[in-house]
């Protein structure tokens, strides 16, 4: 009977995950004025495209002061998209007239003196999970191409609230997985030989390659600070809970999370808050303040960082030295932050994450995995065997996965207690993801990869420069269908990369490591580089 029942997506489960282990409770917390960077207010540029590697908050300053009309943004964005992404593959949907209309609207809004906020007249991209009212869902898989949905995901909704202006639709790897969708590959600005790893690949190539002001990912294990670290950008994956996840796919709903990814991590602050809060449908979202201070010092902060991670190689095979300029550690000493040495805190969880995740997404796609459709994703896509082996998987495992994840979410609660943010340049997305902790990626510097440098590995996020047997298995699965293969592997890469730095905190403390990134990125311009073949 179950297996004959058609579970819509919306349908969520009566199990609903909290990050807040058993007998705890969060400070108690009132909400506050954003306060935001005070900046000079830019002249007008000679050429509109001069904007379009600008931060948000260069840009709405320009916006809410009339020097710039947002129909010329949405304008200049809109045509660097159509003439880069034949490159980058970074675009599924074009919502043109959306944008067109919206931009007016926000023109005519602010000339009669109605200003929403900092996010009023900027173009943005969205995942392609997202739904749109009108325009295809494709979630990146030919199998649900022509889908469409009459409403506007929570996110999408708010960010119209919020005066910004969707452009385009954003390549995702098919379902959720790396980089690679049913037409192509999404390509890294920095190096377009590369993937741009996953799986919000578009939101990552787009943004990084000046195509948009920010944009909307989402990460289940890895999915934005992935790609945004291979992409050099601030990319923010707040704490589960915090951002509705309503009209958007699901893969699994005890640690799928929305986020921004964006040239800054003010400009993830700025966006994170019109997104976050309660929407009274997915109702794993808590109410609970988020208050942005641009001007908090890092002397207020304990600050610790995993001195094993800082050892030897990145996961991608290139150093992370002490001598790395800017040296991060010292560059936040420099700025009154006092940096405490720490063990790993916990042993490997991959595990405990892989498991709740295929339990979860074969729950998800069950339907379409009973009736074999899922096979047509196979040319480009792991999920299918995962969805067919995870019907076998005992639910008993599942649930005593739960209670250890309960222990394990405890175990952070007290890491945290002691510490306000901790620093690491590894991944380190499983622990971080099965317990629902905040985490930001921000460009440090760059470096040529010890290995090729491919991209968009294993795992939902896909780290880059790991050559995965999957993806051989996929270019296989691709030749022997009658499509073209790929060509093969680029030589080892020559061009530098971004590197970068990961910092977490305690849940629902969000603002923590926004501050503490953000007192980072005013010390350094690493954030600002442009990729040299798309200024």
């Amino acid at each position: 009977q179950l297996h004959k029942t058609t579970l819509d997506m919306s349908v969520l489960p009566a199990i609903v995950f909290d990050p807040v282990p058993p007998g705890e409770k969060l400070p108690p917390k009132a909400k506050a004025a954003i306060v935001r960077s005070r900046l000079a207010v830019m002249s007008r540029p000679g050429s509109i495209e001069e904007l379009a590697y600008a931060p948000v908050t260069q840009l709405s300053q320009l916006v809410h002061a009339r020097r710039v009309r947002s129909s010329e943004l949405t304008d200049m964005y809109l045509a660097r998209l159509k003439r880069l992404d034949p490159q980058l593959h970074c675009v599924i949907t074009f919502t043109e007239e959306r944008a067109r209309a919206q931009a007016k609207a926000a023109d005519e809004e602010i000339a009669r003196g109605k200003y929403r906020g900092p996010l009023h007249g900027l173009p943005w991209g969205a995942k392609d999970l997202l739904a749109v009212k009108g325009y295809p869902t494709t979630w990146g898989a030919g199998l649900y191409k022509d889908q469409t949905f009459e409403y506007d995901a929570t996110v999408v909704r708010r960010l119209d609230d919020a005066g910004a202006v969707l452009i385009a639709k954003l390549t995702l790897g098919a379902l959720a997985q790396g980089d690679r969708w049913y037409a192509e590959r999404t390509r890294n600005p920095w190096n377009p030989e590369t993937g741009s790893s996953g799986s919000s690949a578009g939101p990552a190539s787009a943004t990084a390659a000046g195509c948009v002001a920010f944009s909307i990912g989402s990460e289940t294990n890895g999915s934005i600070t992935s790609p945004s670290r291979t992409c050099g950008l601030s990319g923010f994956r707040p704490t589960f809970g915090r951002v509705p996840r309503t009209g958007a796919m699901a893969l699994s709903w005890t640690m799928d999370k929305l986020g921004p990814i964006c040239r800054s991590a003010e400009d993830c602050a700025l966006v994170f808050d019109a997104i976050q809060g309660p929407d009274g449908i997915d109702y794993s979202v808590k109410s609970y303040p988020f208050n942005w201070n641009a001007t908090v010092k890092l002397s207020q902060f304990r600050i610790a960082y995993i001195k094993s991670h800082f050892e030897g190689t990145r996961p991608d095979g290139t150093p992370f030295r002490n001598d790395e300029a800017p040296n991060v550690l010292k560059v936040l000493e420099s700025l009154g932050a006092k940096l405490t040495e720490i063990d790993e805190p916990t042993p490997t969880s991959g595990f405990l994450a892989q498991l709740t995740l295929n339990a979860e997404c074969g729950a998800a796609f069950q339907g379409d995995t009973l009736n074999g459709k899922i096979k047509e994703l196979e040319p480009y896509s792991t999920w299918p065997n995962t969805f067919r082996t995870a019907q076998f998987l005992p639910a008993a495992d599942y649930v005593n996965a739960q209670r250890m994840r309960t222990k394990l979410c405890k175990q952070w609660w007290d890491l945290f207690r002691e510490h306000d943010v901790i620093l690491t340049p590894r991944e380190n997305t499983s622990v971080t993801n099965i317990t629902g902790t905040p985490s930001i990626v921000v460009p440090t510097g760059f470096a040529i990869p010890q290995n090729n440098g491919r991209g968009g590995g294993p795992g939902r996020g896909g780290p880059p420069g790991v050559a995965r047997a999957d993806s051989a298995r996929a270019d296989s699965a691709r030749a022997d269908s009658g499509r073209a293969a790929p060509p093969p592997p680029p030589p080892p890469s020559t061009i530098p990369l971004p590197t970068w730095i990961y910092l977490m905190g305690p849940i629902y403390q969000d603002e923590k490591i926004l501050a503490a990134a953000h007192a980072f990125q005013s010390a350094t311009n690493f954030h600002l580089k442009r990729p040299p073949a798309f200024v």
